[in-house]
């Protein structure tokens, strides 16, 4: 890890619920390690099957290095689940505020939301498949993935109205809303179930969530405003 790597990486965990202090570069780096190791195990199996001797043996750890970092299995996830929060409003943010988009129409940039926003399931996606399947066990953590959502479209709000025309402002933020609610449903089927027709991780799942997007954000543009009698 370079000492940019080792800077950005802790920078953005350090704060952290679940973490326990540490100042020393090394220990820095081996919270990281194990945080990013974590999330790529958990892609293949359930939060109950996550093997804490695993994951040492894969950064090069022992078990009680990992204890020194995280009070215990349950905390690990805390900081797992708010790390991929914390990317993923990052990636959004940095997504609706990069470069000049004034000629980008709707289209273009519902496909530039989506990417993103698939992008982010994709990278989190055993953790998101965890936190809904204890949500009954643990409500705040699937709450915290909602919220998520909820940021994420008040994010990208501006963005995709300043393409959908002036006037009837709250018909379209509500078309908005429901194209992003319809997206989050898919991408969740797919972490779920893991769909074979088109799986979370095809292009084509990016391509029609887009296209089913800004369809609904078009036609809404499009309509008329009710004529009174």
């Amino acid at each position: 890890m370079t000492e940019t790597d080792h800077a950005a990486g802790w920078t953005l965990i350090q704060d952290l619920p679940g973490i326990l202090p540490t100042r020393q570069r090394r220990s820095q780096e081996t919270t990281v390690s194990l945080l990013e190791a974590g999330a790529e195990l958990l892609r293949d199996c359930a939060f109950d099957e996550l093997s804490i001797d695993e994951l040492c043996a894969r950064v090069g750890v022992t078990i009680g290095a990992f204890y020194g970092r995280f009070e215990n299995k349950d905390a690990f996830f805390v900081a797992l689940l708010s790390l991929a929060i914390r990317r993923g409003l990052a990636a959004v943010d940095a997504a609706v505020t990069a470069g000049d988009r004034a000629a980008a129409g709707l289209e273009e940039v519902c496909h530039e939301v989506v990417t993103v926003v698939t992008e982010v399931v994709r990278r989190n996606e055993g953790v998101v498949r965890a936190a809904l399947q204890y949500k009954a066990v643990h409500p705040a953590r699937w709450m915290m993935v909602r919220e998520t959502g909820a940021g994420m479209v008040e994010r990208s709000m501006p963005l995709l109205l300043a393409r959908m025309g002036r006037g009837r402002r709250a018909a379209k933020e509500r078309t908005v809303t429901f194209a992003f609610q319809m997206v989050f449903g898919t991408l969740i089927n797919a972490v779920l179930n893991r769909p074979k027709l088109v799986g979370l991780h095809d292009q084509e799942m990016i391509d029609r969530l887009a296209l089913a997007m800004f369809l609904q954000l078009d036609h809404e543009a499009r309509a008329k405003p009710a004529s009174r009698k």
